[in-house]
Protein backbone atom coordinates (compact mmCIF):
# COMPACT_ATOMS: atom_id res chain seq x y z
CA UNK A 1 0.00 0.00 0.00
CA UNK A 2 2.92 2.25 0.84
CA UNK A 3 4.18 1.63 -2.82
CA UNK A 4 0.95 2.84 -4.17
CA UNK A 5 1.02 6.02 -2.05
CA UNK A 6 4.22 6.85 -2.87
CA UNK A 7 3.71 6.63 -6.65
CA UNK A 8 0.76 8.40 -6.65
CA UNK A 9 2.88 11.22 -5.10
CA UNK A 10 5.38 10.90 -7.67
CA UNK A 11 2.54 10.96 -9.82
CA UNK A 12 1.38 14.21 -8.56
CA UNK A 13 4.99 15.89 -8.18
CA UNK A 14 5.87 15.00 -11.90
CA UNK A 15 1.81 16.18 -12.89
CA UNK A 16 2.32 19.33 -11.13
CA UNK A 17 5.76 20.16 -12.81
CA UNK A 18 4.07 19.78 -16.32
CA UNK A 19 1.38 22.38 -15.29
CA UNK A 20 4.18 24.80 -13.73
CA UNK A 21 6.70 24.05 -16.76
CA UNK A 22 3.82 24.84 -19.75
CA UNK A 23 2.49 27.89 -17.41
CA UNK A 24 6.35 29.15 -18.09
CA UNK A 25 6.29 29.00 -21.64
CA UNK A 26 3.14 30.23 -22.25
CA UNK A 27 4.60 33.54 -20.30
CA UNK A 28 7.32 33.43 -22.19
CA UNK A 29 5.48 33.32 -25.27
CA UNK A 30 2.77 35.59 -24.49
CA UNK A 31 5.67 38.23 -23.30
CA UNK A 32 7.32 37.53 -26.69
CA UNK A 33 4.61 38.27 -28.69
CA UNK A 34 3.76 41.40 -26.92
CA UNK A 35 6.66 42.87 -27.42
CA UNK A 36 6.78 42.35 -31.04
CA UNK A 37 3.04 43.74 -31.20
CA UNK A 38 4.60 46.69 -29.65
CA UNK A 39 7.24 46.77 -31.77
CA UNK A 40 9.70 46.42 -29.06
CA UNK A 41 13.57 44.96 -29.76
CA UNK A 42 13.44 41.01 -28.31
CA UNK A 43 15.98 40.66 -25.43
CA UNK A 44 16.50 38.27 -22.89
CA UNK A 45 17.19 40.71 -20.05
CA UNK A 46 13.98 42.57 -21.29
CA UNK A 47 12.06 39.19 -21.43
CA UNK A 48 13.40 38.11 -17.65
CA UNK A 49 11.62 41.33 -16.68
CA UNK A 50 8.41 40.82 -18.21
CA UNK A 51 8.16 37.18 -16.81
CA UNK A 52 10.43 37.06 -14.04
CA UNK A 53 11.84 33.89 -15.62
CA UNK A 54 15.48 33.38 -15.38
CA UNK A 55 18.29 33.31 -17.90
CA UNK A 56 18.80 30.34 -18.62
CA UNK A 57 14.87 29.03 -18.96
CA UNK A 58 15.11 31.20 -22.24
CA UNK A 59 18.60 29.69 -23.49
CA UNK A 60 17.79 25.70 -22.58
CA UNK A 61 14.15 25.51 -22.92
CA UNK A 62 14.20 24.35 -26.52
CA UNK A 63 10.26 25.61 -27.45
CA UNK A 64 10.94 29.24 -25.91
CA UNK A 65 14.30 29.41 -27.70
CA UNK A 66 12.61 28.15 -31.23
CA UNK A 67 10.11 30.82 -30.48
CA UNK A 68 12.66 34.04 -29.58
CA UNK A 69 14.64 32.59 -32.67
CA UNK A 70 11.80 33.08 -35.06
CA UNK A 71 10.68 36.23 -33.47
CA UNK A 72 14.32 38.07 -33.95
CA UNK A 73 13.87 36.78 -37.49
CA UNK A 74 10.52 38.62 -38.33
CA UNK A 75 12.25 41.47 -36.87
CA UNK A 76 15.05 41.41 -39.09
CA UNK A 77 15.24 45.22 -40.81
CA UNK A 78 11.57 46.55 -38.88
CA UNK A 79 13.40 47.49 -35.54
CA UNK A 80 16.70 49.03 -36.58
CA UNK A 81 15.54 51.67 -39.19
CA UNK A 82 19.28 52.11 -39.91
CA UNK A 83 19.44 48.25 -41.38
CA UNK A 84 16.39 49.78 -43.90
CA UNK A 85 18.43 53.09 -44.75
CA UNK A 86 21.55 50.97 -45.57
CA UNK A 87 19.57 48.22 -47.09
CA UNK A 88 18.30 51.09 -49.60
CA UNK A 89 21.71 52.49 -50.22
CA UNK A 90 23.30 49.12 -50.86
CA UNK A 91 20.56 48.25 -53.42
CA UNK A 92 21.41 51.83 -55.00
CA UNK A 93 24.82 51.15 -55.15
CA UNK A 94 24.60 47.49 -56.42
CA UNK A 95 21.90 48.46 -59.11
CA UNK A 96 24.54 51.46 -60.22
CA UNK A 97 27.74 48.75 -60.48
CA UNK A 98 25.32 46.67 -62.56
CA UNK A 99 24.88 49.10 -65.00
CA UNK A 100 28.71 49.99 -65.17
CA UNK A 101 29.71 46.32 -65.62
CA UNK A 102 27.42 46.04 -68.62
CA UNK A 103 28.46 49.48 -70.03
CA UNK A 104 32.21 47.59 -69.23
CA UNK A 105 31.33 44.83 -71.05
CA UNK A 106 29.67 46.64 -74.34
CA UNK A 107 32.71 48.95 -74.57
CA UNK A 108 34.89 45.68 -74.11
CA UNK A 109 33.38 44.31 -77.00
CA UNK A 110 33.32 47.02 -79.34
CA UNK A 111 37.48 47.13 -78.46
CA UNK A 112 37.73 43.00 -79.44
CA UNK A 113 35.90 44.51 -82.40
CA UNK A 114 37.95 47.19 -83.55
CA UNK A 115 41.50 45.42 -82.50
CA UNK A 116 40.08 42.57 -84.89
CA UNK A 117 39.23 45.04 -88.19
CA UNK A 118 42.82 46.75 -86.95
CA UNK A 119 44.62 43.01 -87.18
CA UNK A 120 42.81 42.27 -90.84
CA UNK A 121 44.13 45.46 -92.35
CA UNK A 122 47.73 45.12 -90.46
CA UNK A 123 47.53 41.73 -92.40
CA UNK A 124 46.64 43.02 -95.68
CA UNK A 125 48.56 45.91 -95.43
CA UNK A 126 52.03 43.55 -94.48
CA UNK A 127 50.99 41.47 -97.61
CA UNK A 128 50.59 44.00 -100.39
CA UNK A 129 54.38 45.07 -98.75
CA UNK A 130 55.45 41.43 -99.03
CA UNK A 131 54.01 41.52 -102.61
CA UNK A 132 55.67 44.60 -103.94
CA UNK A 133 58.83 43.33 -102.69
Amino acid sequence: MDGVKIMNKYDKMNEVNRERNAAKINAAKTAIRRMLEDGERISIPRLMQMTGLSRGFFYKNPTVRAEISQALEMQAGTIDPRRSILDQAMDGRIELLERKVIELKTENENLRKENQKLKKSLEKKDRSIFMKL
